[in-house]
């Protein structure tokens, strides 16, 4: 039996139904219908959501998997996520559990708390799908979870409108947010949504002091051209230049089958971002030095990563143990 609770956020539309504040999509219901994450719908004129703690996986991973290499780099947190998403990416690599409807089992906020501190965990990672569309969960599980020193981690599409932003960000440490792109076309064709909002939540989160860190997966012909690299390279650097700025390759999945992205194209993108970025990591491609982090002030390895295997090797503190420059490293 699933847990049903009120929608945070939702407002009354003239002449009856209901309108979802929550996100930019702003889905309007009538009676028992379902918005597109599929956990919020209408009975009895009001909003509910029935994914409360249901979670489709709990795991422990490395932090680098989120992919988050400046906080707490070489430690394992506890990840899980709910059957749930608001954007339709053609291209989503994890479409069994975000698009289609999975299997969930209930994890209460105590119980979720616990286990992170069972597996020797530093926080709790909400992850795989789009831990937006866990909200009401997310926010009662957070202060239990910082009261037992636990870290709260997001990692998401950053799809969210800026009044539940406010309400979340004094709750999270740490999050990584999935640029897509910066193309308004693509965005709207490929994944369904809109770049505005994402663009918000990466300098309102970074700016309220929220450790923030940005994945781009590189999609042949749609994204990686280099007017595209350099856009979104010129906006995380118009936000901070020490923010670090993760290039993915992307693999077919779902309902695109453009071949996968060539390691030369990561290679180049990187190239363009260093430009502007002080941090710039290639993901999913085996290149040599594409993890390592390299003092910016003496050119020194601080943390190789082979993998998700990490190595600190140069630092003291947070900061380069050979000229003391500060790295900006949350350990």
């Amino acid at each position: 039996m699933r847990v049903i609770r009120a929608a945070a956020y939702s407002e009354a539309l003239p002449g009856g139904g209901i309108v979802c504040t929550l996100c930019p999509v702003r889905c309007r219901f009538r009676e028992g219908r379902r918005g597109v994450c599929g956990s919020r719908f209408m009975r009895d004129g009001e909003l509910l959501v029935d994914n409360y703690g249901e979670a489709v996986t709990l795991a422990l991973d490395p932090i680098e998997k989120k992919p988050l290499y400046h906080f707490h780099p070489g430690t394992d947190i506890l990840s899980t996520g709910p059957n749930s998403c608001n954007l339709g990416c053609r291209h989503c690599q994890n479409w069994a559990i975000s698009q289609e409807r999975a299997e969930t089992k209930f994890v209460s906020p105590e119980s979720l708390a616990a286990a992170a501190r069972r597996y020797g965990a530093f926080g709790v990672a909400f992850t795989y799908t789009e831990p937006l569309m866990w909200f009401e969960y997310i926010r009662d599980v957070a202060p239990i979870l910082r009261q037992a020193g636990l870290a709260v981690v997001l990692v998401t599409n950053g799809y969210i409108e800026a009044a539940p932003l406010e309400e979340l960000i004094p709750l999270v440490d740490a999050m990584n947010v999935d640029l897509k792109g910066m193309a308004p076309s693509f965005y709207r064709t490929v994944c369904k949504g809109r770049v505005e909002p994402v663009l918000h939540t990466i300098r309102r989160s970074a700016e309220a002091g929220v450790h923030v860190e940005v994945t781009n997966l590189v999609i042949p012909t749609l994204n990686d051209c280099e007017e595209d690299i350099r856009k979104l390279t010129a906006f995380v650097a118009s936000v901070s230049e020490r923010i670090p700025l993760h290039f993915s390759a992307y693999r077919p999945e779902y309902k695109m089958r453009l071949p996968a992205t060539p390691a030369g194209t990561l290679v180049r993108a990187r190239e363009i971002a260093q430009e502007r970025l002080w941090y710039v990591y290639l993901g999913n491609v085996s290149v040599p030095g594409g993890g390592d982090t390299l003092c910016r002030g003496c050119g020194k390895s601080l943390v190789e990563r082979r993998g998700y295997r990490t190595e600190i090797i140069g630092m003291d503190g947070s900061r380069c143990s050979s000229c003391g420059f500060e790295a900006g490293i949350v350990r």
